[in-house]
């Protein structure tokens, strides 16, 4: 990095308790190392500044717009920042990491197809995936009504007549595009999965009822960064008090401050479910082609299965699968009030996300542990028994977990 330019990097700072300076804010301690002319300048957000709408004001520039997440387990601040401003940073006693920020992207294939000859299907359609996970069986107990669904991706069309019923609004973090529609499609099609109303037409989800938030992470092309994950997840948490938060996205690259991100949010309560990528079988060498944040053990990873339920050819596999759910030519919602089919884990992951909204919705006053070791205790076991590293579990089986009468067990390797 050149003197003199900036680029983002995360800090992750030591709990308050654990400082040398204790008393001081962790954006006084950023502001004490920025440059004079920078020093009054940059503004520093929160999950409590932001509401529905834009993330910042617009035309802030991006230099002078810092996040702050307030969260003793997850004292975090992300900024642009100077070679010789890290340097300080990185030497502060005040400070547990300085990283520089990095890239993530959803998780689909390039094999989307619209549905032509209809702008939306006259009959209302149950897509195969969510037979597949036995959801229909399900919606006599539950169909996750009240549950709170994250959608951390490239926005929602709100505005979709499938989505609308389900939309509650959300956030976006993406510096140029302040609004949280859709201008990619991905995160319009992660929506549909998991919560496309019953309507009478188009089609319909695996939780049919439960609310939708779209926190835009990703831009219009589908990339986005480990800043704006976690900028979405402390939003998911403070802000609107998630259940679920959905992530069909992923990077890979470790993170000291995605980790301490995830593991805050669920240790918060929230349960966090993730694609586990689209790399196909591991590296020589190496035992996992998992992606982050899928690969922490907070997250819920998610492999992807055709409807001969085989594991899907480019599907990412390693011992920290935990789950795995439909994601071959998945039909859901396009942007414009369309629909369209895509394969990826990207797919795979809502279909998660969607089960765990109807079990919750069902054991209503249950915690986040609970849930996902449902989860895992009720799944339709597809490879060896027991956990293996391409189905992990096995697949999400939305009527069991749905209609379990007893508490789940303790599940080996779970929390």
């Amino acid at each position: 990095m050149a003197d003199g330019s900036r680029r983002r990097f995360i800090i992750t700072f030591k709990p308050k308790d654990q400082r040398p300076d204790g008393d001081r804010d962790k954006a006084a301690i950023v502001r004490s190392v920025l440059a004079d002319d920078m020093a009054d300048r940059m503004t520093f957000f929160t999950a409590d500044d932001m509401s529905r709408g834009p993330a910042v004001p617009s035309g802030m520039p991006s230099d002078m717009v810092a996040y702050d997440v307030n969260r003793y387990s997850a004292p975090i601040v992300m900024a642009r920042l100077t070679e010789a401003e890290v340097s300080s940073l990185g030497s502060d006693d005040n400070v547990a990491s300085v990283e520089e920020d990095q890239p993530a992207w959803a998780l689909s294939l390039t094999d989307a197809l619209l549905v032509e000859g209809q702008p939306a299907p006259q009959a209302e359609t149950i897509p195969a995936g969510v037979s597949q996970v036995k959801a229909p069986l399900a919606w006599d107990g539950s169909r996750g009504k009240a549950i709170n669904v994250a959608i951390l991706d490239t926005g929602i069309d709100g505005k979709h007549p499938d989505l609308a019923p389900n939309f509650r609004g959300g956030a976006s973090f993406i510096d140029d595009e302040s609004s949280t529609d859709d201008f990619h499609g991905h995160g319009t099609h992660c929506a549909g999965t998991v919560a496309a109303a019953i309507n009478g037409l188009g089609v319909v989800g695996v939780a049919p009822a439960a609310s939708l938030y779209a926190v835009k992470v990703l831009n219009r092309n589908g990339s986005g960064s480990y800043s704006s994950i976690i900028a979405g997840i402390d939003w998911s948490v403070n802000k609107k008090r998630m259940h679920v938060v959905s992530m069909s996205l992923g990077g890979s690259g470790d993170s000291n401050a995605l980790k301490t991100m995830c593991q805050s949010a669920f240790d918060a309560g929230v349960l966090l479910v993730a694609a586990a990528g689209n790399a196909g079988p591991p590296p020589a060498g190496s035992k996992s082609s998992v992606l982050y944040p899928a690969l922490y053990d907070s997250v819920i990873a998610v492999s992807a299965i055709g409807s001969d339920n085989t594991l899907a050819s480019f599907s990412s596999r390693g011992p920290k699968i935990e789950l795995c759910a439909p994601g071959v030519q998945i039909l859901s919602t396009a942007p414009g009030g369309g629909y369209q089919q895509m394969s990826g884990t990207s797919m795979a992951c809502p279909h998660t996300s969607g089960v765990a909204a109807l079990a919750w919705g069902a054991h209503r006053y249950q915690t986040n542990v609970v849930i996902r070791r449902l989860l895992a205790y009720t799944a339709d076991e597809l490879g060896n028994p027991g956990r293996d590293d391409h189905f992990g579990f096995g697949r999400v089986d939305a009527n069991q977990a749905t209609l379990s009468t007893s508490p789940p067990p303790a599940v080996p390797g779970l929390p």
